[in-house]
């Protein structure tokens, strides 16, 4: 069955982890497109402050304070979405958390942790989302990370539960294609991010964590979601780095290997000292989060790319085809009339 997707003027949008980051930044957009909203996040009165802010400038918002690692919570948010706008057209899988630190020196705990979060929250929400959608049609979005290709690292326990959001979304496409169900199922793959991430990770490295060069603003993932809420698309890159290092994975995967051992060590630790153990996300909502703050960005020290040309061009690729026709067919013009004018000159002087 071939997937129509509406306009995004005309969908209800549900977005977890939508207090902080990504989830933030995509609500917001998607309230001046017109699209209205279920925002939901661990922290109440952040996304209070969210939906009032939303509705106070004429959008349509409602919230739920939910931990997508407890079923019965993401079941919840599905509830609130149909009690309110009868439904939803588009589910994004946003919330996760990391942790920094070497896996032989990361609790198991709190490597299960992270899963209830990263993959159990995307697997409730897919199953929720899919029973949904499955007879009115829409878009099932969930966000993984470059890292869903490649390995590094340092962040052992995250790179897995990424690696593990991957197959279990290709799997369900799938399954949904067969079965003939009017659902399109994007998986997104970020790079590095400037949002609040690494303030809500657990850290057990010496040094406070930094984000490995390049990294982007949120405004281009959110960018690339709303995009797959409209428009049908498998699988989004945000950023040409993470699009080369899956390359590489499958041409040179040693390679790789050996320069993710001399960069990627350097690369994610600062020169700060590392803060109190007991200052993240894991568990609860983190700095960031608690207080009704709002953050959309971490505040990263080096130069963070407001836009991707290689994602802008892989999601147009019709328009990015006609523009460098157009150069090509401009630069060719200029070339003829200058070999033109040339060739006059060169006659003249004979």
């Amino acid at each position: 069955m071939a997937v129509s997707l509406k306009p995004l003027n005309q969908q209800v949008v549900v977005i977890t982890g939508a207090s902080s980051g990504i989830g933030l930044t995509t609500a917001r957009m998607a309230a001046k497109e017109g699209a209205k909203l279920v925002l939901a996040a661990r922290n109440d009165e952040a996304l209070s402050q969210l939906e009032r802010e939303i509705n106070e400038a004429g959008g349509q918002a409602v919230h739920v304070a939910a931990d997508v690692g407890n079923e019965e919570d993401v079941g919840r948010i599905a509830r609130t979405a149909l009690e309110r706008f009868g439904g939803f057209d588009t589910w994004v899988n946003n919330a996760g958390v990391s942790i920094y630190g070497r896996l032989e020196e990361v609790p198991v705990e709190d490597q299960r942790r992270l899963f209830e979060t990263n993959f159990w929250g995307v697997v409730y929400g897919s199953r929720v989302a899919v029973e949904h959608l499955k007879t009115r049609g829409g878009a099932l979005i969930n966000v993984g990370s470059t890292l869903s290709d490649r390995a590094i690292p340092l962040q052992g326990i995250y790179v897995a539960s990424k690696h593990a959001v991957k197959g279990f979304t290709d799997a369900l496409r799938m399954e949904l294609e067969e079965a003939g169900y009017p659902i399109s199922v994007t998986l997104i793959k970020p790079a590095a991010i400037d949002t609040p991430y690494k303030q809500h990770a657990k850290n057990y490295l010496p040094t406070e964590p930094e984000n490995p060069p390049p990294v982007y603003a949120p405004e281009t993932v959110a960018r690339a979601i709303l995009h797959a809420a409209a428009t049908p698309e498998r699988d989004v890159f945000v950023g040409a780095a993470g699009k080369f290092f899956s390359v590489m994975e499958k041409v040179a995967p040693r390679l790789m290997d050996m320069y993710m051992e001399r960069a990627m060590f350097r690369q994610q630790q600062s020169d700060r000292p590392a803060r109190d153990r007991e200052e993240h996300a894991l568990y609860r909502p983190g700095n960031g989060q608690r207080g009704g703050t709002l953050r959309e960005r971490g505040g990263y020290p080096g130069h963070v790319a407001e836009t991707s040309i290689y994602t802008a061009a892989s999601l147009h690729p019709w328009l990015t085809a006609a523009v460098v026709g157009a150069m090509g067919l401009a630069v060719a013009t200029i070339l003829s009339a200058a070999l033109v004018r040339r060739d006059r000159e060169w006659v003249g002087s004979r």
